[in-house]
C-alpha cells in the first residue's frame, strides 16, 4: 500500500513542477478529494448510501470538490486545484489529468429512468480548466481538452477539442503527442502552422494592396500631366 501511495504521488510530481515533496503533494485537495473517493465508493459498492454521501459530502466541504460516490475513478487520477464535480455515473480511465472548474455532467434521460448519463474518459486523458464534459460520450485515449470547451459528442483517441460548442482542431488524431503536456494546450500546437501561414498570406495581401496603390498614384499623376496644356513656342517678327 505504501508502495502504491508513493508511486501515485510521483506520477503527480511528474505532472506538476510547483511541488517540493511527496508530503506537499499528500495534502493537495486532489489528492485528498481521492482517498475520500476511493472510501465513499467502497461505502456506495456495499450499498451503505448514507454513509457513501456522508463521506461524499464532507470530501466535497473540505476539498471544494464533488466526486459523486457511484463514480469509478482508475489509478493516477489528478485534479490539479479543485471546484471540479463528477457525476455518478462517470468513468475515468488511467493516468488522466483535470484541472480546476471542470464538469463532468450528465443529461437528463428522456425516459425519466436513471442510467449511463455521465462521460467515460478514455486513458492519459488532459482537461483544462473550466471544461465542461456533458452526457453519456466517450473521450478517447490521449485526448485533450481545452479550457472552457463544452463537449457534448465523442471525442477519437488524440484528439484535441476547443470552443463552444467544442470541435477538433486541425491536428489529425493520428498525430497526437505521446507525452504528458502541462494544461492540455501547448503553445506549440501544431495548427498554429494554419494560423502563421494565413497570417503571411495576409502580409502579402497587404503587400499587394500597397503595390496597386503606388501604380494608381503614378497612373494618377500621369493623366494630370497629359490634361495640362504644352506651353506655347515663342514667334519672332
Amino acid at each position: 500500500m505504501f508502495r502504491s501511495l508513493t508511486s501515485y504521488l510521483d506520477s503527480i510530481r511528474q505532472r506538476d513542477p510547483a511541488p517540493r515533496s511527496r508530503w506537499e503533494v499528500l495534502f493537495y485537495p486532489g489528492v485528498l478529494a481521492l482517498g475520500f473517493h476511493r472510501i465513499a465508493h467502497w461505502l456506495f459498492q456495499a450499498r451503505l448510501f448514507f454513509l457513501a454521501r456522508f463521506v461524499n459530502h464532507f470530501s466535497r466541504f473540505l476539498t471544494a470538490i464533488d466526486i459523486h460516490p457511484g463514480a469509478t475513478i482508475g489509478k493516477n487520477f489528478f485534479i490539479d486545484h479543485g471546484f471540479t464535480v463528477v457525476g455518478e455515473t462517470a468513468e475515468i480511465g488511467d493516468n488522466v489529468t483535470i484541472y480546476q472548474c471542470v464538469t463532468l455532467g450528465g443529461t437528463n434521460p428522456t425516459n425519466g429512468v436513471g442510467g449511463k448519463r455521465h462521460p467515460t474518459i478514455g486513458n492519459n486523458v488532459i482537461i483544462g480548466s473550466g471544461a465542461q464534459v456533458i452526457g453519456p460520450i466517450t473521450v478517447g485515449d490521449r485526448a485533450r481538452v481545452g479550457a472552457n470547451a463544452v463537449v457534448t459528442d465523442d471525442v477519437p483517441e488524440g484528439a484535441t477539442m476547443i470552443g463552444l460548442k467544442a470541435r477538433s482542431t486541425l491536428v489529425p488524431a493520428e498525430e497526437w503527442v505521446k507525452d504528458f503536456i502541462p494544461y492540455g494546450t501547448p503553445c506549440d500546437e501544431p495548427c498554429e502552422e494554419a494560423i502563421e501561414s494565413g497570417t503571411g498570406r495576409i502580409g502579402e495581401l497587404e503587400k499587394q494592396v500597397a503595390a496597386m496603390r503606388a501604380e494608381l498614384a503614378a497612373l494618377r499623376s500621369d493623366a494630370d500631366d497629359a490634361q495640362q496644356p504644352a506651353p506655347r513656342s515663342g514667334t519672332g517678327d
